[in-house]
């Protein structure tokens, strides 16, 4: 982090890595977005040569934190559900810090991310309280939130609700898959936001995704009771909460 409160955030997702630096004081993006294509395959060493690449090209000298789609304890990469299998029992903070020269990096889980950048910044940043994100795509990723602190690795897409995964009843992927209309989908996604909020008792849920640009055709359509908006920061989030995850404790 830089005196000025500047930060540099790097969101790696399937089909771009993308970074920019942060003004953590408003959560702004200092300059354009950067985007360089996934690597195929998107292995570890792969993906760190496009992260080595991105920032030489914004010239950018000081730490950096970094997301990825997957469950990260102590900068060790755990799971796989959505990535090339090869990063489970990746150090990927030793890995990338590495690939930057030995500068110090921070690693977290990407809708962790997100879910912080929301919380200080975007949707819910007038709410106290366990703030819910949920992320709807080709899965379901999740952060819980409470009064500021990340209660990390929640993979709330895998839990059973109704006797199946979350994610396999009301992503988004599965309404593009069924040809499900917009009232259809938002009956499965009530389903699993009924069976979060009895476990949890948010006082929001954030939901993101590509779909959330949709918010009005489907989200007035929900059935839950806990209040639902749609995420502010939408493709910069990721971006962001890594910003934010430097030298702040927000890692897990």
């Amino acid at each position: 982090m830089s005196a000025r409160g500047h930060a540099f955030g790097i969101d790696i997702g399937g089909s771009g890595v993308k970074g920019a630096a942060v003004d953590l004081a408003t959560g702004e993006l200092l300059h354009e977005r950067i985007k360089i294509a996934t690597p195929r395959p998107s292995t570890p060493q792969a993906v760190a040569e496009a992260v080595a690449k991105l920032v030489a090209e914004a010239e950018w000298s000081g730490p950096v934190g970094l997301t990825v789609p997957a469950v990260v304890l102590g900068g060790v990469v755990r799971t796989a559900a959505n990535i090339d299998k090869g990063w489970i029992g990746t150090d990927a903070r030793a890995l990338f810090s590495g690939a930057l020269g030995g500068r110090e990096v921070t690693v977290l889980n990407d809708a962790d991310a997100a879910g912080l950048a929301e919380d200080r910044y975007g949707a819910a940043k007038d709410f106290d309280g366990l703030v819910l994100l949920l992320t709807f795509g080709t899965g379901i990723g999740s952060a819980l939130i409470h009064n500021g602190t990340l209660v990390p690795n929640s993979e709330l897409g895998h839990l059973e609700v109704g006797g199946m995964e979350t994610e396999h009843r009301a992503a988004a992927s599965i309404k593009d898959r069924d040809g499900l209309s917009y009232p259809q989908w938002a009956a499965a996604v009530s389903t699993v936001l009924i069976g979060l909020e009895n476990l949890f008792w948010p006082k929001v849920i954030v939901a993101g995704g590509g779909i959330s640009r949709d918010a009005d055709q489907w989200i007035p359509l929900l059935g839950n009771r806990t209040p639902v908006v749609p995420a502010h920061l939408r493709n910069t989030a990721g971006i962001v909460g890594a910003a934010m995850a430097i030298d702040s404790g927000l890692a897990p």
